[in-house]
C-alpha cells in the first residue's frame, strides 16, 4: 500500500539493528525476553528488569530505550496502544534520540503525540488512497486540537444525536 510513497536510498552502510514492533504481539515478546531458556535474547538488551514485571508501558518503553538505537531500521505498528501521554512523549523523545544517531522509523499511528515527529514525513490513507499530508491536517491532530481547544462544545456535537 506504501508502493511509490517510500523512496529506497543506496547507503555505504547497512542497518546493524533492527525491531519489528506490533502493539497486539508485545505480550508475546515479553513472554520471550522474560522466559529464559535457549532462545531467549539476553535481559540486558531490555534494561535488565524482567518485562513482566513492569506495566505495560514501562516495558514497552524499556524496550525502546535499550533496543532503538543508531543505524537501525525500526518498523512500528501503533506503538501508543500501551502508553499514556507521558509514555507517548518519552517514545517520542526515544525516537529522535535514535534518528538523531542515524536510525530510521516507519510507524503506523494514531497518536497526535507521535505524528507530532519533527520534519517527519507523514502519509494518511484516505478515500482517494495513501497522500502525504501536513502535521495539522492528520485526523488524529484535528481531533485532538478540537478537543482540548473546547471540551464542552466538542461533547455537546457528540451527543447532540442521542
Amino acid at each position: 500500500m506504501l508502493d511509490g510513497a517510500l523512496e529506497p536510498a543506496l547507503s555505504m552502510t547497512k542497518p546493524r539493528n533492527g525491531y519489528f514492533l506490533r502493539a497486539e504481539s508485545f505480550f508475546n515478546i515479553a513472554s520471550l525476553v522474560d522466559g529464559g531458556g535457549r532462545f531467549a535474547p539476553d535481559l540486558s538488551l531490555y534494561g535488565d528488569v524482567p518485562l513482566h514485571e513492569q506495566s505495560h508501558g514501562q516495558s514497552f518503553l524499556a524496550l525502546a530505550a535499550n533496543r532503538f538505537g543508531g543505524e537501525g531500521l525500526y518498523v512500528l505498528d501503533e506503538p501508543e496502544a500501551a502508553l499514556s501521554a507521558t509514555g507517548a512523549i518519552a517514545l517520542l523523545a526515544t525516537v529522535v534520540r535514535a534518528a538523531r544517531a542515524g536510525a530510521q522509523f516507519v510507524v503506523a499511528t494514531h497518536s497526535p503525540i507521535l505524528l507530532g515527529y519533527p520534519h517527519a514525513s507523514i502519509f494518511e490513507f484516505g478515500d482517494g488512497g495513501l497522500a502525504r499530508v501536513a502535521y495539522e491536517d492528520t485526523e488524529p491532530y484535528r481531533l485532538t486540537k478540537g478537543f482540548l481547544d473546547d471540551p464542552g462544545a466538542f461533547l455537546r456535537h457528540l451527543l447532540d444525536g442521542d
